[in-house]
């Protein structure tokens, strides 16, 4: 799979910003043309295509288990956390590059930044587990 050829669902706001089609964006990129705002954009954009790839696999794989028989309710949790993690990926994605979007400058004015709203982001990573001593209380040294 090659991120370049592979469409996301924040393609055509890229192409709007950056006034080409993706694939040009990234022969920018590798021709060293590329401003760090665009490196950036694309960046996050290669980190999205991945994710929504690796949700669509994660969907097509909880269906098929789905149709070869009943699954356990352990298996069904699996599925949904499973789901849901990609789900909250492809979010955090999607909002990283929506808030970049937002705040460049539009095109006929490179210094200024643009006005807007700035997208609410929906999903959060979960927390880490915490390890046996993320609760103990240093003690004071004299």
């Amino acid at each position: 799979m090659s991120v370049v050829d592979t469409s996301t669902s924040r393609d055509a706001a890229l192409q709007e910003a950056f006034g080409a089609e993706v694939a040009a964006l990234y022969a920018q990129v590798a021709r060293g043309e590329a401003n760090a705002v665009l490196r950036s954009a694309l960046g996050l954009r290669s980190f999205l295509a991945v994710a929504e790839e690796h949700l669509e696999r994660v969907h097509n794989i909880a269906e098929s288990d789905s149709q070869v028989g009943e699954l356990s309710s352990a298996d069904l949790d699996r599925h949904d956390q499973w789901i849901e993690a990609a789900v909250a990926s492809c979010d955090l994605y999607e909002s990283a590059l929506d808030e970049l979007l937002l705040t460049m400058a539009p095109p006929s004015d490179p210094h200024g930044p643009r006005a807007g709203p700035r997208p609410k982001v929906t999903a959060t990573a979960p927390p880490a587990p915490a390890g046996a001593r993320a609760w103990a209380v240093r003690a004071r040294r004299p």
